[in-house]
């Protein structure tokens, strides 16, 4: 039988409430919660995140070491595209909850969320397709 980890358990009652199924999360005055994240989303996330902080310890190492500055210009691109890679995940992931959400409440929320997704395809548009 698979022990559950702690980060499991820990997200299991971070379910409460109507945010669900939300990771938790350590929360200011200004956060905001997702009106919902699909759990493998989450996992595939969390995944992906802890390979990019190994990739970015391993560059941290190469820059010590005075490693040829073109291998290190490689790792880069590849720390960019991993990253590229969640947050093509955390968007769809908005546009399916939180959008679909504010749209169907319609008026000024639905507004909203509109500038909002204007500000973030303006703001993360580099050029590739991730």
């Amino acid at each position: 039988m698979a022990k559950k980890s702690p980060t499991k358990k820990k997200r299991e009652s971070a379910t409460e409430g109507p945010h669900c199924p939300t990771p938790p999360v350590a929360m200011g005055a200004s956060e905001r919660l997702a009106v919902a994240v699909d759990p493998d989303v989450v996992e595939r996330n969390l995944k992906r995140l802890r390979r990019i902080e190994g990739q970015v310890r391993g560059l941290q190492k190469m820059v010590a070491e005075g490693r040829y500055c073109a291998d290190i210009l490689v790792q880069v691109s590849a720390v960019n595209q991993a990253l590229r890679g969640v947050r093509k995940e955390l968007l769809r992931n908005h546009l399916k909850h939180c959008a679909a959400a504010a749209w169907a409440k319609g008026g000024a929320e639905a507004e909203a969320m509109q500038g909002e997704l204007l500000d973030l395809v303006f703001r993360h548009a580099d050029g590739s397709s991730a």
